[in-house]
């Protein structure tokens, strides 16, 4: 089905080119005329050109014009597009980046002035002593810290 309908569509495509081509070809027929140079002096042949050059300096001028209003309402429909926008409040977003706000500065974000409530929730853990623990690493390591630890084990004081 979809490979009949492609099918279709091209020979409609192909229809619509012939078709602009021949509606070319026949205005191009209706509005230029041909040119006859054959048999012409050579002040008639001047005359043919000095109006065939005022020809062209007409159209360049209403193409020069037509090509102006174009870019005047090209600007002017880009103006009124960011208007809209403007208008609508819809513009692209920034990709966010995370960013790290204690809870202290969130609470006082939200709450503003009424924050009086400190959060610090570090100042409530316990401190630990680094330098014990290390020694009993250090004791413990190797062959002597087995021993010991088997040694404790043995002993009546250490059960």
């Amino acid at each position: 089905l979809q490979s009949l309908m492609l099918a279709k569509a091209k020979e409609e495509w192909d229809q619509e080119i012939v078709d602009k081509q021949a509606e070319k070809e026949r205005y191009l027929s209706e509005r230029i005329t041909p040119l006859h140079t054959t048999g012409l002096s050579l002040s008639q042949l001047q005359d043919l050109c000095r109006e065939l050059h005022e020809k062209v300096e007409i159209v360049d001028e209403e193409r020069y014009d037509i090509e102006a209003k174009c870019n005047h309402n090209t600007r002017e429909i880009k103006d009124l597009k960011i208007k809209v926008l403007d208008l609508r409040g819809k513009f692209k977003r920034p990709p966010l980046r995370r960013v790290r706000v204690s809870a202290d500065a969130m609470l006082r974000a939200l709450l503003g002035s009424k924050h009086k409530v400190s959060m610090d929730l570090r100042a409530n853990l316990k401190s630990v002593k680094k330098e014990d623990t290390e020694k009993n690493v250090e004791a413990m390591s190797g062959m002597e810290g087995r021993k010991k630890m088997f040694d404790a084990a043995k002993s009546p004081t250490g059960q």
